[in-house]
C-alpha cells in the first residue's frame, strides 16, 4: 500500500575494501524479516549501515521517506540487540531497561512502574535488583527484549542475539519477539544461519546472494521451494 513502507533501502550500495554489498527494497510496519546468507555475505553489515554505524557509498536508508544519512545511531528509530544482548554489567537490571526510557536514569515513579511492568511482561518479574551476571542466557535474553518493549522504537535489529541458546529457548525467544513487534507495530530485521529460525519469525526472508540483499519473500514459500542460490546454501533436505 502507497505509504505504508516504514524502512526504504533505495538503491543501497555498503562497500568496506573489496566488498560490496546491494539492496533496493523497503519494508512496512509489523514487517519481520529473518536476513540469511552465508557467512561473510553481509547480514551484520547490512544492520549496521540501518542503525547509522556504516555510511552508504551510494543510495540511501530512509524512514517515512526521510534519509538518515545525517541522524546519529542514537537518534535513530532503531533499537539493535547485539549476541552480546547490550546489558550494561555494572547496573541492575531494572536499571538496564530503565535507559531504555531515561539515558540518565533520573526515572519518574510512572518511568518505574513501565519497568516493572515490562519485567512481567517478559518473565522477570522480582529479578530487576539483579546483575546480568545473576541471569541465565536466557534470562539475559528477555531482559534484552524488555528494554526493546520499553523503548518502542519502530525498527528492531536482531543480530543474531539468541545464537548461544538451545533450539527450544531459542523458540521461545523467536515467540517473545514476535509478541514485542505485534505491541510495538516494529518492523523486525533479524541475522539468522538457521532456517527453522527464520521458519519460526514467522514473516520473511531477504536472502544474501551474490553481493545482493534480495527483497523479502514469505518464509514458508520460500523455503519451501527454495531459488538455487537458497537452495546451495540448504544444501540436502
Amino acid at each position: 500500500m502507497p505509504g505504508a513502507a516504514v524502512l526504504q533501502l533505495d538503491h543501497l550500495i555498503l562497500t568496506q575494501g573489496d566488498f560490496r554489498l546491494t539492496a533496493n527494497w523497503s519494508a512496512r510496519p509489523g514487517q519481520r524479516i529473518a536476513v540469511m546468507g552465508p557467512s561473510g555475505a553481509g547480514k551484520s553489515t547490512l544492520l549496521s549501515a540501518i542503525a547509522g554505524f556504516l555510511a552508504p557509498a551510494e543510495g540511501a536508508v530512509s524512514w517515512q521517506g526521510q534519509d538518515l544519512a545525517a541522524t546519529p545511531p542514537g537518534e535513530r528509530p532503531v533499537t539493535i540487540l547485539f549476541q552480546d544482548q547490550n546489558l550494561f554489567p555494572h547496573l541492575t537490571i531494572a536499571q538496564n531497561l530503565g535507559l531504555g526510557l531515561r539515558p540518565d536514569l533520573k526515572l519518574s515513579p510512572e518511568d518505574r512502574a513501565l519497568v516493572e511492568a515490562a519485567l512481567a511482561r517478559t518473565g522477570l518479574q522480582g529479578l530487576g535488583a539483579r546483575r546480568p551476571a545473576q541471569l541465565s542466557g536466557g534470562q539475559a535474553s528477555r531482559a534484552a527484549l524488555a528494554r526493546a518493549l520499553l523503548r518502542a522504537r519502530p525498527i528492531l535489529l536482531l543480530d543474531e542475539p539468541f545464537a548461544a541458546l538451545g533450539p527450544a529457548l531459542r523458540r521461545e525467544m523467536l515467540d517473545l519477539v514476535r509478541e514485542v513487534a505485534a505491541e510495538t507495530g516494529a518492523t523486525v530485521l533479524m541475522v539468522t544461519h538457521d532456517p527453522e529460525d527464520a521458519r519460526a519469525l514467522g514473516g520473511d526472508i531477504a536472502f544474501i546472494a551474490d553481493g545482493v540483499v534480495q527483497p523479502p519473500a514469505d518464509a514458508a514459500r520460500l523455503l519451501a521451494d527454495p531459488p538455487p542460490s537458497l537452495r546451495a546454501y540448504l544444501g540436502p533436505k
